[in-house]
């Protein structure tokens, strides 16, 4: 059963609708009970992180989400402001994240690139440094959709399944064992983001 959590800041549907084109069904759910018999964890976000802890936080989800990410190893996948909430602590915000992946969340310095505007918006390609199941199959370069003012910086290079350029290059996609984040909108990315979606369901 592959749950998306609903804890008022995703993109619900658009995630649904993609599931759904790949040849799957998802579930949609605040529910703790749902959630504790995922087999597979969608996490996604729009908003600022330290809302999106509290909201988490209110609906009690905290704990469940804690039990399938560290005891049960349930593949888990963060989109955008879902990924961010994967690191340990953001600038965007003053409390900590759910600290499943060592890294931060750091705004976009472009003092040197005077010519780009945050937040980074639209289509950007991806480097694919480190080959995982997530990535199988992408073509290089893989193109997806981006709109994001701060990025993940990790503390160790092997936790980095993406990189993409915008100034200089960041962390768009980012993983530990069974948990991994994407920082751009694969359910807005058409052929690209239908692959990758297709390996976390399949292959993850």
């Amino acid at each position: 059963m592959i749950v998306i959590v609903d804890y008022k800041m995703g993109n619900l549907g658009s995630i649904t609708n993609i599931i759904k084109k790949v040849g799957h069904t998802s579930i949609v759910s605040s529910d703790i009970d749902v959630i504790s018999k995922a087999s597979k964890i969608i996490l996604p976000g729009v908003g600022a992180f330290d809302k999106a802890m509290q909201n988490l936080k209110e609906l009690n989800l905290i704990e469940v989400l804690n039990e399938k990410a560290w005891i049960q190893k349930t593949p888990f996948l963060g989109i955008c402001l879902g990924m961010q909430l994967l690191t340990k602590h953001s600038e965007e915000g003053n409390v900590n994240g759910l600290g499943y992946i060592d890294a931060s969340i750091k705004k976009f310095q472009l003092n040197d690139f005077p010519e780009l505007k945050v937040p980074h918006m639209g289509w950007n390609e991806v480097q694919l440094p480190n080959a995982h199941p997530l990535c199988e199959n992408l073509p290089e370069p893989s193109r997806f959709y981006f709109v994001h003012s701060y990025h993940a910086v990790c503390e160790n290079q092997a936790n980095v399944l993406m990189k993409t350029r915008f100034g200089y290059d960041f962390d768009s996609a980012i993983h530990q064992d069974n948990i991994m984040g994407v920082q751009f909108h694969p359910e807005k990315s058409h052929k690209f983001g239908m692959q990758l979606f297709k390996n976390f369901i399949e292959k993850c």
